[in-house]
C-alpha cells in the first residue's frame, strides 16, 4: 500500500497506518510526511488542555459533535499520559468518546507519551498535518495538565482553549503561570459544582496582573460539559479568537514560529540520530574516561564535533 497516496484519497486505514509510523518513528514516516507535506495548511487546529480531571474528553467530545453539527469535519488527537512502569498508556478517550466512533466524519487517535514528552511534539505535530492532509475541518489536540511538555504539545494549535473545574483550591495557584502562557480562551467545566463563580473570579484576577497581556482579553465560558450546556457559547469565543487572529496578523505569525521551530526540532533529532550512530559502541569508554578525569565532556563532545564535520 502507498500510505500517503492512498491517505489523500481518503483512505482511513491509510490515515490510521501514516499516524502508526509517526508515532512509532518507522522509517517510511520521514517519505510519508515528504509526500503529505505539499497538501496541509488548511485546518484548523483547536487545543484542548488542563489538569486531570477536568471533563477535557467529554468536552472534546460536545466540541466535536458541535462542529459536526455546523457540517464540519473533525479530527481528533489525545494525548494520553503513558505508566513510566509499563510504557502502557491509559488511552481511554476513544471509550469516553464512543457517541463519535460510528460517524465518519470524525477520526480520533490516543498518543500514548511513552514517558518521552520532549519528543511528542514534533510526533503530535505531523499526526495533525496527516489529519489536515486527509481533509479534516477541525482538528482537536486534548493534552494533559500545562507542564512545560504540554505547553510544547499545545504549540501545534491555533487556539488555546484551557478546562478548568471548581474545586482545585490552591491547585489554580500552581498552574496559573502556565495557563496565563497559553491560554486564549478559559472555560471552567461542570459549572454547576459549588464555586464556579469563585474560580471565574480568580481567573480574572489572574488575567488582571498579566503584564503581557495584549488587547485580547482571553474569555471565560462556564460549560457543563456531560449535559451539552455552554458548548455553543465556547465555539462562538473560538470563533471571535479565530477572527481577531485572522484579522492582525497573529494567525500568520504563529504559524510562521511553528515552521521554524519545527524545523528546528526535525533537525535536532536528526544530528542526535546521526551523534548516536557515529558513537555507537563507544558511550562507555567515554563514560569511562570521563570517571577517571582523562579527559573532561567538552574537550570531548569538541573532538567528536570535529570527528563528524569533517
Amino acid at each position: 500500500m502507498d500510505i500517503a497516496k492512498e491517505l489523500l484519497a481518503g483512505n482511513r486505514l491509510a490515515l490510521s497506518k501514516a499516524i502508526t509510523a509517526i508515532e512509532n518513528e518507522y522509517e517510511e514516516a520521514t517519505d510519508i510526511m515528504r509526500q503529505l507535506y505539499p497538501h496541509t495548511g488548511h485546518a484548523y487546529v483547536l487545543g484542548i488542555t488542563g489538569p486531570p480531571g477536568a471533563g477535557k474528553s467529554t468536552m472534546t467530545e460536545k466540541v466535536a459533535k458541535a462542529y459536526r453539527d455546523q457540517g464540519k469535519t473533525v479530527g481528533i488527537i489525545a494525548v494520553d499520559p503513558t505508566s513510566p512502569f509499563t510504557g502502557g498508556a491509559i488511552l481511554g478517550d476513544r471509550i469516553r468518546m464512543n457517541s463519535l466512533t460510528l460517524d465518519e466524519g470524525v477520526f480520533i487517535r490516543s498518543m500514548g507519551t511513552r514517558g518521552s514528552l520532549g519528543g511528542l511534539s514534533h510526533k503530535t505535530a505531523d499526526a495533525v498535518k496527516a489529519l489536515d492532509a486527509f481533509g479534516k475541518d477541525i482538528i482537536i489536540v486534548e493534552t494533559v495538565g500545562v507542564g512545560q511538555s504540554e505547553v510544547d504539545i499545545v504549540k501545534a494549535a491555533d487556539t488555546t482553549v484551557v478546562v478548568l473545574i471548581p474545586g482545585m483550591g490552591d491547585d489554580i495557584q500552581a498552574i496559573k503561570a502556565g495557563i496565563l502562557e497559553i491560554g486564549d480562551l478559559f472555560t471552567v467545566n461542570k459549572s454547576d459544582l459549588d464555586g464556579a463563580d469563585k474560580l471565574v473570579k480568580e481567573i480574572n484576577m489572574m488575567l488582571d496582573l498579566d503584564s503581557l497581556m495584549t488587547d485580547w482579553r482571553p474569555p471565560i465560558s462556564k460549560v457543563v460539559a456531560s449535559r451539552g450546556e455552554g458548548i455553543d457559547l465556547l465555539l462562538a469565543d473560538v470563533e471571535k479568537h479565530r477572527s481577531y487572529i485572522e484579522g492582525n496578523g497573529e494567525l500568520n505569525r504563529r504559524r510562521t514560529k511553528r515552521a521554524k521551530d519545527e524545523l528546528l526540532d526535525i533537525l535536532s533529532a536528526g544530528i542526535e540520530r546521526r551523534i548516536k550512530e557515529h558513537t555507537e559502541g563507544r558511550m562507555d569508554g567515554f563514560v569511562e574516561s570521563l570517571k577517571k578525569r582523562e579527559t573532561d565532556p567538552y574537550s570531548l563532545v569538541s573532538d567528536l564535533m570535529g570527528e563528524m564535520l569533517k
